[in-house]
């Protein structure tokens, strides 16, 4: 693909982490209403608990999770970082569609049960623990880079240097 131009680059970056950070505090807001909803002794409590979190759950999470997804995916094709050229990159784009896919199919229809029931439940306290913990690793890969190149960046940074010549000390690329 394409490299993306500098202002593209910056715009679908900021737009990335506010997606992302704002997944992150969503995912910590659940966690919160989830841990009240299991602690408390009033029902009503419990029910309210479990209401808000179907409004976290059924209005913000999905769209959030999608953009962080898509954004995330425009930046690795329009950048020299790629997709499948280092690990952390690949890392992060696996983590997200797992976790994008357990919230829509298994936390989404967990909170709807739980509001209908208005009964304590600790996989909704569980889930958004894990889910808050990815985000939070996501985001330290996303900072430190760790690992190194994929045997795909390995492969396609050699190429690319074998189609060099040295002229004078420089690099210079061959004609194609």
């Amino acid at each position: 693909m394409k490299p993306l131009p500098r202002p593209a680059r910056r715009a679908l970056l900021v737009t990335h982490l506010a997606a992302s950070v704002g997944w992150l505090g969503l995912t910590v807001g659940l966690t919160a209403l989830g841990i009240t909803a299991w602690t408390t002794d009033s029902p009503a409590m419990t029910r309210s608990a479990y209401t808000a979190m179907k409004v976290f759950g059924d209005w913000l999470v999905t769209p959030v999770a999608l953009l962080s997804l898509g954004t995330g995916l425009a930046l690795s094709l329009g950048t020299p970082w790629g997709l499948a050229r280092y690990r952390w990159v690949w890392v992060k784009f696996w983590l997200t569609l797992v976790t994008g896919a357990a919230t829509v199919f298994a936390l989404r229809p967990g909170i709807s049960a739980a509001a209908a029931l208005g009964v304590p439940d600790s996989s909704l306290v569980a889930a958004p623990v894990v889910a808050s913990s990815a985000y939070l690793f996501m985001t330290a890969i996303s900072v430190l880079k760790p690992w190194g190149l994929t045997r795909r960046g390995r492969r396609s940074r050699a190429v690319s240097s074998s189609s060099r010549k040295t002229v004078d000390g420089r690099s210079v690329r061959q004609p194609a």
